[in-house]
């Protein structure tokens, strides 16, 4: 059994909270494997304006993207391992799934809202 099975609906779908955990990781990946940016790696975008002040932004921005995002995969990671779903003890009949983290009733408001990253 592979670990996307253990997490997998009865139909064999992929449950939002492992979907969202492969897609943060597929992101955090792709940044971690890109170039980083710089102006003589890839050429500054046009301006409509010559502006001094909003091409040292763009630079900037460009400059910080791929470890700001890689940071941020990192946050929602670590989000996603704390907000799980865990199965409350009882019987088998009145078992009611909350969230690890907060026990708040599955999936809690942090997992919903990530969902809505994800196009």
């Amino acid at each position: 059994m592979s670990i996307s099975d253990m997490f997998a609906s009865p139909a064999g779908q992929l449950d939002d909270h492992e979907r969202l955990r492969l897609h943060v990781e597929g992101v955090r990946e792709r940044a971690a494997k890109a170039v980083p940016w710089g102006p003589d790696t890839v050429g500054i975008p046009p301006q409509e304006a010559e502006n001094a002040l909003l091409r040292i932004n763009d630079v900037a921005f460009y400059a910080n993207a791929r470890d700001e995002v890689i940071a941020f995969a990192d946050l929602c990671l670590h989000l996603l391992d704390m907000h799980r779903p865990h199965n409350s003890d009882g019987p088998a009949d009145s078992r009611v799934a909350k969230c690890r983290c907060c026990m708040l009733s599955w999936p809690c408001p942090t997992i919903r809202e990530m969902a809505r990253l994800p196009s």
